[in-house]
């Protein structure tokens, strides 16, 4: 089916609030990883979220050109191609924009989807996320509510983040953070739903001990009542209906009943990138293992053609992340959730 428009996107975002289920939010960097997460959704009969990040997007674009806001509509349009051949429902998303990177990847995208609607055409991305969250908390609120306003007037819903997810990814390390920074307060997600949810829908960051990266299981730690203290802030403050949309970042190495308590405390989106990365990658190490003397040219010999070509490990690169994307699925309780055509 088509790349779902703002109204379905509130659908599967209120089913999932509704039946306490996150849908894994895939980033993706490739032709190659857009298939992937096309085939575990499809595997798991979930609808879900493809994402591009600055760094996905500018790898995308090639090295001759190495545009993270070309690449990430090459991939978008991908995708909205693609996805019409399958019976789950899409949503496309933008990662992690810091600051610095909102007149070069940020503001491009929305422009690209005001240049669409004008067509007649649907959206680019039905969301994007803006991270001010290593400005202080009234400068970050500021800034989202200026990106904001262009997102409501083109029907996109906006991801903020307050408090810093630890660790690296795409090159932004915050691994040195104080952490105190690592988990958002009461008092920050209240100022968020006053501020930005009065313009209109848009989901929160929120953190709890969060990091990215590659953990073993149990060495995150984690504080998940941080997310139920918050959102009763808000309900007391602003009213039950008033309850925030939240985003699990940095989930590699939390525990699975840690990530069960989030979807009680209203997490209806759960980022991944770290462990289909090493899904994907873990296949092709094994293909070359097994037949180092047909992918190299050995000693002046000419190979095997059959397993050097990409195609061949590339369907067992697809493959592999497609099926650890249905375990997110499962894991996050979104599988046979899909709306299908009933959206």
């Amino acid at each position: 089916m088509p790349v779902v428009n703002y109204q379905q996107y509130c659908q599967m975002l209120d089913n999932a609030k509704k039946n306490k289920f996150a849908y894994p939010a895939i980033n993706v960097s490739s032709s190659e990883t857009a298939n992937a997460a096309l085939l575990g959704f499809k595997m798991a009969n979930s609808d879900g979220i493809i994402q591009v990040s600055t760094g996905g997007g500018k790898f995308a674009s090639g090295q001759a050109v190495g545009s993270m806001a070309k690449g990430a509509i090459a991939l978008a349009v991908y995708v909205h191609i693609l996805a019409e051949e399958y019976d789950i429902n899409i949503a496309l998303h933008t990662d992690h924009c810091h600051p610095e990177y909102v007149d070069s990847f940020l503001k491009p995208l929305i422009e690209e989807t005001k240049k669409r609607r004008a067509a007649g055409l649907p959206n680019l991305f039905n969301s994007h996320m803006y991270d001010g969250s290593a400005l202080p908390m009234e400068q970050n609120i500021a800034e989202s509510k200026k990106i904001m306003a262009d997102c409501v007037a083109n029907e996109i819903i906006l991801e903020i983040e307050t408090g810093v997810v630890g660790g690296e990814e795409d090159g932004h390390d915050t691994s040195g953070v104080s952490a105190d920074k690592l988990y958002t307060t009461p008092e920050d997600m209240v100022m968020a739903a006053k501020e930005i949810g009065s313009m209109g829908r848009f989901l929160l960051a929120a953190t709890f001990g969060n990091v990215h990266g590659v953990y073993k299981p149990g060495n995150v730690k984690l504080k998940p009542t941080i997310l139920r203290d918050g959102q009763d802030a808000v309900a007391k403050a602003l009213g039950e209906d008033t309850r925030l949309d939240l985003v699990f970042h940095g989930g590699s190495g939390s525990e699975l009943h840690e990530i069960h308590e989030t979807l009680g405390y209203g997490v209806i989106k759960m980022n991944i990138d770290t462990d289909t990365q090493y899904a994907f990658t873990r296949p092709v190490v094994d293909h070359m293992f097994k037949n180092y003397d047909g992918v190299l040219k050995v000693e002046g010999e000419v190979g095997n053609k059959k397993v050097y070509d990409p195609r061949s490990w590339g369907k067992a690169a697809e493959q592999g992340m497609a099926e650890r994307i249905a375990q997110a699925c499962r894991d996050l309780r979104s599988e046979n959730t899909s709306l299908g055509k009933n959206i």
